[in-house]
C-alpha cells in the first residue's frame, strides 16, 4: 500500500481533524467569547474541504485509485458528491447559528466544534467500504449528534430530545453491530469487495439476516418508518438550527451510507434486499404523509415530510441501478436546498420578543404582515408538495421514471397516489398563510444571512434550477457511475 497516495486521498478529512482540535483549543483558551470568531474559522475549514474534495468528482474519479488504505475507505465521486452536500448543509447551519443562540445567551464555543467533529464522521460514512470505517464515521458522528440534540441545557425540550436520540440511537447501533456481526461471520470479511465475492454465489440464511438487521440500524439513521419514531420528537425538540443540520447533513451521510452497503457489499444480491427497500420506501412515504396531516407544530409537520421525502428517495434505491442512484442523489440535492431553505424560513418566524414561533395557527395571514417570508415558505412547501414546475417535481418525477423502467411499476403507482396525500399539509400551510385572518404574530426582524439563504434556496427550487438539470444531472450520474464502478 501506498501511504502517500492513501493520505492524499484522505486529505478533506485531515484537514477537518486538524481543525477541529485547533478550534478545540481556540475554544478552551478564549471560552465562549470567542464562539462567534470560532464559527467563522470553521465555516472556511468546510468551504475548505469542500474545495479539496470536488476534484474528485469534477474529474470522475473511481476504480482502484481511488482506493485508501487496504480498502477500507474510498475517496471517488460518489463520496465526493455526498461531501459537497454534507459540508455545504453544515456550514449554512454554523452561518445562522450564532444570531439564534445569542439571543437566548446560549452560544457556546463547542458548538461549532461538535458540527465539524460531526462532518468529519459523516465524510467517513459515505467514503466506507469496510464495516470497521463504517461504524467509526457512524459513531463519530452520533456523539456529536446526541449533544447538539441536547444543546439548549437551560431547555427541558431540548434536553428530552438529547436523551431520546442517545437511548434510540444507542439501540439502533446495537442493532446494526448485530448485523455487521453476522455478515463477517458468514462471509468472513468485513471488506465491501470481498462481502461482494463471498455472495456472488447466493446469500446464505446468516448472511441475509446480517442484511436485514444492517438495513434496520441503517434505517433508523435515515429515519425510515418504522425506524422513525424519534425523528418527530427530536425535531420538535432540539434547536431550530440544530433540528436544521440534522435534516440536511445526516440525512445526506446515512442515505449515502446506505446506498454504499447495498449497492457495493451486497449488489449482485439485489433480490434479497429489495423488498424490504420497497417495503420501508411505502411505508416511509404513507406513514410521512398521513402523520403530518394533523400536525399543529410546523418543525414536527416538518419531521413527517422529512419521512416522506425519505421513501421518496427510496424508490430510487429499490430500482437498484445506475439510473436509480443518480435519481436519488438528483433528489437528494434538490431535498437538501429545500430543508436549508425551510429551517431557515422557521427560524425567521419570530414574535416581538424574538422566540421562535412554531405554531401553524400563529402563521395566519402571514402573506399581509410578512410578505417576503411567506412567498418565501409557500415556495418551499410548493417543491415539497412536488408541484409544477417547481424542481422538486422533477427529483420525484427522476425517481418514480427509475422505478418504472426497472420493471416497478406497482411501487411508483403508490408512491404517486401517495405524493397527492402529502400535498395536503403543505397546501394547509400556504392556506392559513394567504387566506386566514391575520394573526399578528411574527414580528421579529431577520438576520441578513436568513434572507440570503432563504433567498438562494428558493432560486434554487424555483423553475430557474431547471436551467441546472444538464449539469446536475451529470454530477449526480458521474457519482452514481462510480458506485457501480468495478473496482
Amino acid at each position: 500500500m501506498d501511504w502517500s497516495q492513501s493520505l492524499r486521498l484522505i486529505a478533506p478529512e485531515e484537514t477537518l481533524s486538524i481543525a477541529g482540535l485547533v478550534l478545540l483549543l481556540i475554544a478552551a483558551w478564549g471560552g465562549d467569547k470567542a464562539s462567534r470568531l470560532i464559527s467563522i474559522l470553521a465555516v472556511a475549514v468546510l468551504v475548505g474541504a469542500m474545495a479539496l474534495v470536488a476534484p474528485a468528482l469534477c474529474g470522475q474519479a473511481m476504480g482502484p485509485d481511488t482506493s485508501a488504505f487496504f480498502g477500507q475507505f474510498r475517496a471517488d465521486a460518489f463520496a465526493s458528491y455526498a461531501k459537497i452536500l454534507i459540508y455545504l448543509s453544515a456550514a449554512a447551519t454554523l452561518v445562522i447559528a450564532p444570531a439564534f443562540f445569542e439571543r437566548l445567551g446560549a452560544m457556546r464555543a463547542e458548538f461549532p466544534v461538535l458540527v465539524v467533529f460531526a462532518a468529519l464522521g459523516m465524510g467517513i460514512m459515505v467514503s466506507a467500504t469496510d464495516l470497521l470505517t463504517l461504524y467509526i464515521g457512524l459513531e463519530m458522528n452520533s456523539l456529536a449528534a446526541y449533544v447538539l440534540a441536547a444543546f439548549l441545557r437551560t431547555d427541558g425540550r431540548s434536553a428530552e430530545a438529547g436523551l431520546k436520540y442517545f437511548v434510540l440511537g444507542a439501540l439502533a447501533s446495537g442493532i446494526l453491530l448485530f448485523g455487521m456481526s453476522l455478515t463477517y461471520g458468514f462471509t468472513g470479511t468485513t471488506s465491501f469487495s470481498g462481502i461482494n465475492a463471498a455472495v456472488a454465489g447466493g446469500l446464505s440464511h446468516g448472511a441475509l439476516f446480517g442484511v436485514i438487521f444492517m438495513l434496520a440500524g441503517l434505517s433508523f439513521k435515515i429515519s425510515a418508518v418504522p425506524f422513525h419514531m424519534w425523528t418527530p420528537d427530536v425535531y420538535e425538540g432540539a434547536p431550530a438550527p440544530v433540528t436544521m443540520f440534522f435534516a440536511s447533513a445526516p440525512k445526506v451521510a446515512a442515505l449515502g451510507l446506505t446506498m454504499r452497503v447495498l449497492l457495493d457489499a451486497f449488489g449482485d444480491q439485489a433480490q434479497a434486499w429489495q423488498q424490504i427497500v420497497v417495503f420501508l420506501a411505502l411505508a416511509s412515504i404513507v406513514v410521512g404523509a398521513i402523520g403530518a396531516i394533523g400536525q399543529k407544530n410546523i418543525k414536527r409537520l416538518m419531521a413527517y415530510s422529512s419521512i416522506n421525502n425519505v421513501g421518496f428517495m427510496l424508490v430510487g434505491l429499490a430500482a437498484a441501478n445506475q439510473q436509480g442512484a443518480a435519481a436519488m442523489l438528483f433528489y437528494l440535492t434538490i431535498y437538501v436546498a429545500m430543508t436549508l431553505g425551510g429551517f431557515v424560513a422557521i427560524l425567521m418566524l419570530r414574535d416581538e420578543d424574538g422566540n421562535t414561533v412554531e405554531d401553524i395557527a400563529s402563521l395566519a395571514g402571514l402573506s399581509r404582515t410578512r410578505p417576503g417570508l411567506a412567498l418565501g415558505l409557500a415556495i418551499i412547501m410548493f417543491s415539497l408538495a412536488g408541484i409544477p414546475p417547481l424542481f422538486g417535481f422533477w427529483g420525484k418525477f427522476l425517481v418514480f421514471q427509475a422505478a418504472v423502467d426497472a420493471g416497478m411499476m406497482p411501487l411508483a403507482a403508490i408512491g404517486f397516489a401517495a405524493s397527492v396525500i402529502g400535498a395536503f399539509y403543505y397546501l394547509k400551510v400556504v392556506k392559513v398563510m394567504y387566506f386566514d385572518e391575520p394573526a399578528d404574530v411574527v414580528k421579529g426582524e431577520s438576520d441578513v444571512w436568513h434572507k440570503a439563504i432563504l433567498a438562494v434556496s428558493c432560486l434554487f427550487i424555483s423553475p430557474l434550477g431547471y436551467l441546472l438539470t444538464k449539469w446536475l444531472g451529470g454530477l449526480a450520474a458521474t457519482a452514481a457511475m462510480a458506485l457501480f464502478f468495478a473496482s
